[in-house]
């Protein structure tokens, strides 16, 4: 994926976690607004930590054999 569009996605991962985070402290809820700032950390750092799966052209590798 290049990185523009992984950039734009972990803004757009940020910024939904932070939007849920002061919502739930909005409505009194302590450990569940730390569990969506958490999470939302992980989900964006685990975007850019692991690989994209790529998929192998079988034709190609079939030729090469």
């Amino acid at each position: 994926m290049p990185h523009h569009i992984k950039f734009m996605l972990s803004l757009g991962c940020l910024a939904t976690a932070a939007a849920g985070y002061f919502f739930m402290v909005h409505l009194g809820q302590t450990g569940p607004s730390y569990a969506v700032a958490f999470l939302g950390v992980f989900a964006t750092v685990a975007m850019w930590v692991f690989p994209e799966v790529m998929k192998k052209d079988i034709k190609t590798s079939k030729q090469h054999s």
